[in-house]
């Protein structure tokens, strides 16, 4: 339960649309929910997270390789239960068909193996993120980092096959490049458009290195250490093909918290200086009389 959840609540029950011991017990629920094993034995498999959200901006999301059609499917049912928004990545066609079996409205795009349950009734687009891929063959990882960052609430650009191989193709979109928050620059190969990006903007870019490349790109070692090791400055790695850690860093950069909280507090101070001078004049001789 977030800040804005709390304050639901509150109203509900001031409104007496809730009565103060349903509010008592969903306050009073545990911070994270337990689900258990398919086949009855009781063993606690995960723990999900429910105060995920009201940390750090956005819900637990489900990593499903490694984990079964069933186990995917338990953890999103417990999410739902607390949530109105699930992403899973690295799914199977497998994992979808399960967490469509308990969430009819899912979504699944196999390009980049992501799921998605999204039944917020108001959705936030905001910022700018630019998603850059070297090549076609990054799509899929640079899919993964575009739509989590919209499912995150950024409005984001996609800008594929601007490889360094045609240097003129990124040069061509430098204006779009330049009016983004952030940049998302995902590349296999030899790795060097996040360099070259870098080089044209003044804003953060995001690299990811991708696996996408012949035998000496080492499953993307050498993308990541050419991108580790740009001359370039402004530029931040996150790890091969991880196109999830590569949105959520580039949302945090383009929505941050923070500037919500400066905003709302300065609020007060702009509508106090915007005042009439002659209000300001009343409530100067107001304060003198008294």
């Amino acid at each position: 339960m977030d800040a804005n959840d709390m304050l639901d609540l509150l109203r509900a029950v001031a409104t007496g649309q809730r009565t103060p011991d349903e509010a008592a017990a969903e306050i009073a629920q545990p911070p994270y929910g337990a689900v258990t094993d398919a086949d009855g034995r009781g063993r606690v498999e995960a723990r999900i997270d429910h105060q995920r959200a009201a940390r750090c901006g956005f819900p637990e999301v489900i990593f499903c390789q490694g984990k079964s059609a069933e186990q995917v499917a338990a953890i999103t049912t417990e999410l739902l239960k607390r949530g109105e928004v699930v992403l899973a990545t690295r799914a199977s066609a497998e994992h979808a068909a399960a967490i469509t079996e308990v969430a009819k409205d899912a979504e699944y795009d196999p390009l980049p193996g992501l799921v998605w349950v999204d039944r917020r009734t108001e959705r936030v687009s905001e910022g700018s993120v630019v998603v850059a891929s070297g090549g076609t063959a990054d799509i899929p990882v640079a899919e993964e980092a575009a739509r989590t960052a919209e499912l995150m609430g950024c409005t984001v650009h996609r800008l594929y096959d601007v490889g360094v191989a045609g240097v003129h193709r990124v040069l061509a979109h430098s204006e779009l490049l330049r009016s983004a928050r952030v940049i998302i620059a995902v590349a296999g190969m030899e790795g060097a458009l996040p360099s070259l990006v870098a080089g044209l903007v003044d804003v953060p870019v995001v690299a990811v290195p991708t696996s996408v490349g012949y035998g000496a790109n080492f499953g993307g070692v050498s993308a990541l250490l050419t991108m580790l090791n740009s001359c370039a400055g402004g530029i931040g790695t996150v790890n091969i093909d991880n196109g999830f850690g590569a949105a959520v860093l580039a949302a945090r950069i383009n929505r941050p918290a923070w500037a919500a909280a400066i905003s709302a507090a300065a609020a007060p101070a702009v509508a106090g200086a915007s005042a009439p001078a002659s209000a300001s004049a009343d409530a100067s001789a107001e304060t003198a009389h008294a």
